[in-house]
């Protein structure tokens, strides 16, 4: 799914914030410009940087963590700790990880080509293609877009944050029923036995149960399910073999790392389990898919670099809305301001015992994926270094909002989030 879960990650993610939207990316800025044109030397002090980072994760706590960098003149990977701390096997870019919420950004390229092909409008109301699927508890459907639920300003209630979630999925819970298979309409009944956090388009709050209501659209506009779509759409056009929607296989490919989790608990004690298997119907469209670095560096440079979607499409894509955290956040895609004046474009996914982050330069030429097998990452710094290792060569970025793609594990994991 996304990225997180109980409440303690809360203060990991403001939880509203004013929806202000922001300017079109028309193309390739100046900084963009000077990224995809580093000299050797700085490309080197770049990749010093992106290792210190890595160390850095696993100096704050974390068991692994693995990275892959595109740049025009090749790729470079990096490891830190562990893939499995009992045998004492590294971390390579070459494993398959669950990378939660990144799966958003799919989804969202899959509706953006729809509209392109003029079988939806991104401002079609839900109700017109979900007839009688959200309703009650305060919620009117004919007023919730389709856009509002990529760009998180739907208002639906994120699933991830309810006491049942937390029940069935946390703690003791997840043992219970993590190879539980479920259904779209079962995942988003969690969310809608609450009430709306804001009226539609008069805020902002991260919602994996609103993914989950895109892919369902996905499916009755297509007539297949979601995860069909994406890959007939984007990972077989892109040549992705490594990526993968496993709907209800609760295995990963190898090679993969343990998936070390605290299981998102409230004041999440030393206590570590391995999470590596459940079923991942529990995230379905907010957070369902399996990747490697190399592959999910591939699919953001070619989206950036518009092969994915025409101009119009990509441009509404990269229009963005306030966030109230260190990001702010188009349709299915999260940008940041990084310190030496580049804007990278991407996700963060958090499911149980995986924690991601992927990003690229708006020219698409200049790419990053790291992976961490473990989930229970309390400072944003460490995470935020990766960004700035190996986009702008230093790791010494002071992050002053808490990072609200940390916190969205649940909707990443069976509820990423």
């Amino acid at each position: 799914m996304s990225q997180r879960t109980s409440k303690t990650r809360a203060t990991l993610v403001a939880l509203t914030a004013a929806a202000v939207v922001g300017g079109i990316v028309a193309g390739a800025g100046p900084a963009a410009a000077k990224a995809s044109a580093a000299t050797p030397a700085e490309e080197s002090g770049k990749q010093a940087a992106t290792q210190r980072a890595l160390d850095g994760l696993v100096a704050a706590g974390m068991p692994g963590v693995a990275a892959e960098v595109r740049t025009p003149r090749g790729n470079w990977s990096g490891s830190a700790g562990y893939a499995d701390t009992d045998t004492k096997r590294k971390r390579t870019a070459a494993d398959h990880f669950r990378a939660g919420s990144i799966t958003k950004t799919f989804v969202a390229t899959t509706l953006l080509q729809l509209e392109a092909e003029g079988k939806l409008s991104l401002d079609d109301s839900v109700e017109r293609w979900l007839p009688g699927v959200v309703k009650g508890n305060g919620y009117d459907a004919n007023k919730i877009t389709i856009r509002q639920l990529l760009n998180h300003t739907s208002g639906v209630h994120d699933m991830v944050y309810t006491p049942e979630w937390d029940k069935d999925m946390n703690g003791p819970g997840f043992f219970q029923h993590r190879y539980d298979v479920k259904t779209p309409q079962e995942v988003i009944a969690y969310g809608l036995k609450y009430g709306p956090d804001f009226e539609p388009g008069k805020g902002w709050n991260y919602s994996n149960t609103g993914f989950v209501l895109a892919g369902m659209v996905i499916e009755k506009v297509t007539g297949k399910p979601y995860a069909r779509e994406v890959e007939r759409r984007i990972v077989k056009p892109l040549g992705l073999k490594e990526t993968t929607f496993p709907g209800t296989d609760p295995t990963l490919p190898a090679p993969h790392p343990v998936g070390y989790s605290k299981l998102y608990v409230q004041n999440p004690g030393p206590e570590i389990h391995d999470a590596t298997e459940y079923r991942p119907s529990w995230s379905g469209a907010t957070g369902e898919v399996v990747s490697t670095s190399g592959d999910l560096n591939r699919f953001y440079s070619a989206l950036l670099q518009g092969k994915l979607l025409p101009r119009k499409q990509l441009d509404a894509m990269l229009t963005t809305v306030e966030t109230g955290q260190q990001f702010t956040y188009g349709l299915g895609i999260m940008s940041r301001s990084l310190s030496c004046g580049t804007t990278v474009w991407g996700h963060d996914g958090v499911v149980w015992g995986s924690l991601s982050g992927a990003a690229v330069t708006r020219d698409g030429k200049n790419a990053l994926t790291f992976n961490i097998n473990g989930d229970w990452l309390e400072q944003s710094p460490p995470f935020e270094n990766m960004f700035e290792g190996a986009f702008c060569g230093t790791t010494q970025k002071p992050v002053q909002k808490p990072a609200k793609a940390l916190a969205n594990r649940a909707a990443l994991g069976p509820v990423n989030r």
